[in-house]
Parts: C-alpha cells; sequence; structure tokens
C-alpha cells in the first residue's frame, strides 16, 4: 500500500496542517465527548474524505486505497478470531484459573510490593487484559495493602507494573496483536522481540519494589486466601489443566505460525474440558462465541474468569480496520508522504526513527489519551522509515509497544489512566512514580535504539 503512487502531492505545511486537525479532531471526539475510538475514526475518515473531494479525487479512489490498506492486513483481523477461541479455550479448560491459583503461592508478606507485581503480571498474561487485572487482583491488593498500612501509591504503582506487563507481553493481549498486526510481523515473533526491553525492565522493577519492601511483616493475606477458595471452588483448578499453556509456549518458541498455534492450543484445551466436564455442543458453540461464563456465584472470579469468545474481539478489530483505513487514506492523499519526506533529512538512522516512534507514541497518547490510536497511527507513519533503513519491522513493533501500550495508564486523562485511578482509588498523578516498569520500558528502548543493541535488520528471507 506504502508503494503505491499518492493521489495528491501536498506542501509540507498543508500535510501538516490536515494532520494536526485529524489528531484534534480524533482528541477532541475521545476527550470532551467521551466517544469510543471507532466513531473518532470515523470523524476523521469524513474529514479527509472531504477534502479529498473537495481537491477533485474521486472517490472511488479512495475507497480503494481504504480497502486495499485492510485488504494487506486481513490477516490481523482473521488472527482477532482465533484468540477470541483461544481464551475461552483456556478458562473452559482450567489453564488460566490454575495458574491463578497456584500464582498466589508466590504471594510473600515480606515482600508484599514485589509480590504484587509478580502475580499482576503473571495474572495480566493469562487474562491478556491490564483493565481486568487491576479491576479484580488489583483491586484486592488494594485491600490487602491498606489492611496492613502499606503504601497506597506505591501498591498501585506495583499493580499497575504488573498489569501492563502482562498486558504487553500476552499473546491474548489486543494491543499486542495490534502492535503486531499494524506492523506486519508474526505475533510470537513480536513477543519474542519484546524480550530483550521487557525482561531488563521487569528485573529492574523487581529490584525496586524489593527495595521498598521488607517492612511489612504482619500482613493479612485473607484476601488472597479467599481468591484461592473462590477459585478452587470452580472446579477447574487441575494440575494438568496447565499442559495447553506448556503446548502455546512450546509451539511460541519453535516460531509456529501464530494461528496454527493457537488451533493447536486449543484443541488439547478441549479435550482437557471433557476430562473435567461434559459442555453439550450448544453450550460450547456458547462459550467460543460469547466467553466462557462460569456457573454460580464465585466472586470476583466471576468477572476474572468470564472472558473470551470472538464476540469480545469484535471491538479490537473494528478499531483495526477503521485505523488501517484512515493509514490508507492518508497515505492516498499525499499527507505521510509529504510529512515523511519533510523529516527525511532527519531520519537517517536506527536512532533517530526509534526517538521519532517513541516520540508519535508517547504523543498520541498526551494529546488523545488512547493506547491504541498511539500504536496504529505511528505504525502506519513509520513503516516505510524502516523499510528504507533496512530495519526489521519487528523492531518498530516492540517501540510501539514500549511507548505506546504502556504509557497510557500514567496519562491522567488516558482512556487507562482514568478507569485505573477509579477503580484503585489512587491518583494517577500518585501512582506515576512507582510505575516503574511502565517507564523504564519506554527508557530501555530509547537506549537500544541509541547504542544499537538488539537492533535487528531485514533480510532477503524477510
Amino acid at each position: 500500500m506504502q508503494g503505491l503512487v499518492p493521489l495528491l502531492v501536498l506542501k509540507k505545511g498543508e500535510a501538516a496542517l490536515l494532520a494536526a486537525l485529524s489528531v484534534l479532531l480524533m482528541g477532541g471526539a475521545i476527550i470532551y465527548f467521551e466517544w469510543v475510538p471507532q466513531l473518532a475514526l470515523l470523524a476523521a475518515l469524513v474529514l479527509l474524505l472531504l477534502v479529498g473531494l473537495a481537491k477533485k479525487v474521486a472517490f472511488a479512489d479512495m475507497q480503494q486505497r481504504m480497502a486495499a490498506a485492510v485488504a494487506a492486513a486481513m490477516g490481523a483481523v482473521y488472527l482477532f478470531f482465533f484468540i477470541g477461541l483461544l481464551v475461552s479455550a483456556l478458562m473452559m479448560s482450567g489453564a488460566i484459573p490454575t495458574l491463578m491459583y497456584y500464582g498466589f503461592e508466590l504471594l510473600s508478606p515480606h515482600y508484599f510490593y514485589v509480590s504484587a507485581f509478580v502475580l499482576t503480571a503473571l495474572v495480566g498474561i493469562a487474562v491478556g487484559s491490564s483493565l481486568t487485572t487491576c479491576a479484580t487482583l488489583g483491586v484486592a491488593f488494594m485491600g490487602m495493602g491498606d489492611a496492613f498500612g502499606a503504601q497506597m501509591a506505591l501498591t498501585a504503582g506495583a499493580v499497575v507494573s504488573g498489569a501492563f506487563f502482562g498486558d504487553k507481553m500476552s499473546p491474548l493481549s489486543d494491543t499486542t496483536g495490534i502492535a503486531a498486526s499494524i506492523v506486519g510481523v508474526d505475533l510470537f515473533d513480536h513477543i519474542r522481540n519484546m524480550a530483550y526491553t521487557t525482561v531488563p525492565a521487569f528485573v529492574l522493577t523487581v529490584l525496586l519494589l524489593w527495595w521498598f519492601s521488607g517492612s511489612l511483616n504482619h500482613a493479612d493475606l485473607s484476601r488472597a486466601a479467599a481468591f484461592q477458595q473462590q477459585l478452587q471452588a470452580t472446579g477447574l483448578v487441575h494440575v494438568y489443566a496447565l499442559l495447553p499453556l506448556a503446548v502455546l509456549v512450546g509451539l511460541a518458541l519453535r516460531r509456529v505460525n501464530a494461528i496454527l498455534a493457537i488451533l493447536a492450543t486449543v484443541a488439547v484445551a478441549l479435550g482437557l474440558t471433557y476430562v473435567h466436564s461434559s459442555p453439550s455442543l450448544a453450550q460450547l458453540g456458547a462459550y467460543f462465541f460469547s466467553g466462557f461464563k462460569l456457573e454460580g456465584d464465585f466472586g470476583a472470579v466471576n468477572s476474572l474468569i468470564g472472558r473470551g469468545g470472538i464476540q469480545s474481539m469484535f471491538f479490537t478489530q473494528t478499531v483495526v480496520v477503521l485505523a488501517l483505513s484512515l493509514g490508507g487514506l492518508l497515505f492516498a492523499l499525499g499527507v505521510i508522504p509529504a510529512l515523511l519526506e519533510a523529516m527525511r533529512h532527519f531520519l537517517t538512522n536506527t536512532a533517530r526513527a526509534t526517538v521519532s516512534v517513541a516520540a508519535t507514541s508517547v504523543g498520541v497518547n498526551v494529546l488523545i489519551g488512547e493506547q491504541y490510536l498511539s500504536l496504529l497511527l505511528a505504525g502506519e507513519t513509520f513503516k516505510p522509515v524502516y523499510d528504507r533503513l533496512g530495519l526489521h519491522r519487528r523492531n518498530l513493533s516492540r517501540t510501539l509497544e514500549d511507548a505506546g501500550t504502556v504509557i497510557n495508564p500514567l496519562v491522567p486523562w488516558g482512556v487507562c489512566g482514568v478507569f485505573i485511578s477509579h477503580t484503585l482509588g489512587v491518583p494517577v498523578l500518585s501512582y506515576l512514580p512507582y510505575a516503574f516498569f511502565c517507564y523504564l520500558s519506554l527508557a530501555l528502548t530509547l537506549l537500544f535504539g541509541f547504542s544499537g543493541l538488539t537492533i535487528s535488520r531485514k533480510t532477503d528471507a524477510d
């Protein structure tokens, strides 16, 4: 799509003005009118279409370019269907409930903040949703912290760090899928490459939180015990239920295609489901479409486990389709080509490209408060830059997550920041200094961009 000749040739000033108007329109719609991202993207699309018509560009040509941009990434749209199936399968087989149950065994009163970070990270990977993790396990940790005098801001920072570690590294996460799909790299290749910045950030966060821990020796762990009891009561906790997760990790390490790995994992999980329960085909169809549902009241566990289904992916899929359409139209009308041409003298090496991507992702988060758009807009804009510099696009997708996904909870008016501050009862600016993982990820991606460490280049096979 980027190789096509633009339908318009804009001056640099015109392109900058049109880009600014598009961002302001989306930002105003999301921040002031509290529109969902889909409506904000549609508003920007309408603006660009009107500009194109005013410039005598045929509507059919613009429509074709939008469709071409979506077609180029249809594999990603299909991938989200399979992720929805995977989440349901891992829930109904007991894989995720079992992982959570044994994860609570790691909870240590002597290292409460470290435990909060590690456990929310573990559950975040299993669930694939930072906000769900914060709203369930995060609330439980806030209650535990309050019970024995922990610092609430520090506890919230540990919870946010762990939740967004999981959101960033989970193959079930929509942001992880979007970052990989918008750039055009394999999902598991993207996750493996993120380990270069994520693992050091994880270790440094543990060390920082450990430095603050150690004084809470009389912790009341009754809430954690209650979570474990609720999980056990579901009848889904079995040691053998961890097998699907082992299959998924093993296939990912062997670089098996993401969809094939997911299908194999679903098959194993489905087999285990019938070992400890016998859902009818009608129930199975309902689980795979609308998500797994527990029968009975198990407290907070209900909302934590009641997830999945292809229906849960529709929101993300529509955002991706509209954002790809917007990217195609921005290229077709000459906006992105003109802006890239203006920056061409600056974007001459890896360090400058990394800084530009990070600044764009952070800037969209701050201006619009939306993490999806920070990934999508920066990803679409800088793909041709990385191609021109001979850099593998996995470097771009990693920077998008390091500067986009994990930064949104640090923005007081951002979607994640507003939700988390309300849910945990701690203002964003209070927990921001302690959300170590979030800004360590950004710092490390910039460091590697300047040093060239872990930066991979394109080969003939790519």
